[in-house]
């Protein structure tokens, strides 16, 4: 899985001052950055399941940063937060903070910490994508498939699952067909990366039960 460090950066903040003088300084860092003045509008425009990274002012009219945090928690998306927050704004950053945001920094921010924390934002918010995109496709398989999934991945052969299942050894062979199918998966080697995910699924459908 290769990480990327591109994606869509946003601002939402309702100083229009404080919003130009970011957007100026991130282009001398590479970045052109889409700006919104209220939480509203940026929740409504954008892609949430995409990745990305946002910069959230903490305190603006209408939604609060931390609500607007909270908006994307609820919509599992994978956008990296960064707040700024203005001094007495630094407790309910930090809250936010502990909620998952990425970073956060005070005003007025420096150019190249705001320009490393987007960066690393970035490839935060891809693996996260690539988590949850193929976190996904497995809760698309079905029971058999699953078990299936779990016992090549163990190093069982064909015949040995057949046993194991008391099936077919063609019925293991279609099943393991679909499931690589589901998954977007040509070889064992990309399929033993989804292994953890495999695994996170299998704990949170006994904690569920």
């Amino acid at each position: 899985m290769s990480i990327s460090t591109t994606g869509p950066v946003y601002l939402v903040d309702d100083d229009e001052a404080i919003v130009d003088a970011i957007v100026f300084l991130m282009e001398g860092y590479g970045y052109a950055l889409t700006s919104f003045q209220c939480g509203h509008d940026f929740l409504a425009n954008i892609d949430l399941s995409q990745a990305g990274c946002v910069i959230l002012d903490a305190r603006m009219p209408g939604l609060s940063g931390p609500e607007v945090h909270q908006a994307l928690t609820q919509a599992n998306s994978p956008l990296a937060v960064i707040f700024l927050t203005g001094h007495g704004d630094v407790p309910m950053a930090v809250d936010a903070f502990k909620n998952g945001a990425f970073d956060f920094f005070q005003k007025p921010v420096q150019g190249a910490a705001l320009s490393s924390a987007i960066a690393k934002g970035l490839e935060y918010s891809h693996r996260q994508h690539w988590k949850l995109t193929h976190q996904q496709l497995i809760n698309q398989l079905s029971t058999r498939e699953k078990q299936i999934f779990e016992l090549v991945i163990g190093g069982h052969t064909n015949k040995q699952m057949a046993d194991q299942l008391c099936v077919a050894i063609r019925t293991i062979e279609v099943h393991r067909a679909k499931m690589m199918t589901k998954l977007r998966v040509a070889n064992l080697a990309e399929l033993v990366k989804l292994a953890p995910l495999l695994q996170l699924h299998s704990n949170q459908t006994e904690s569920n039960s």
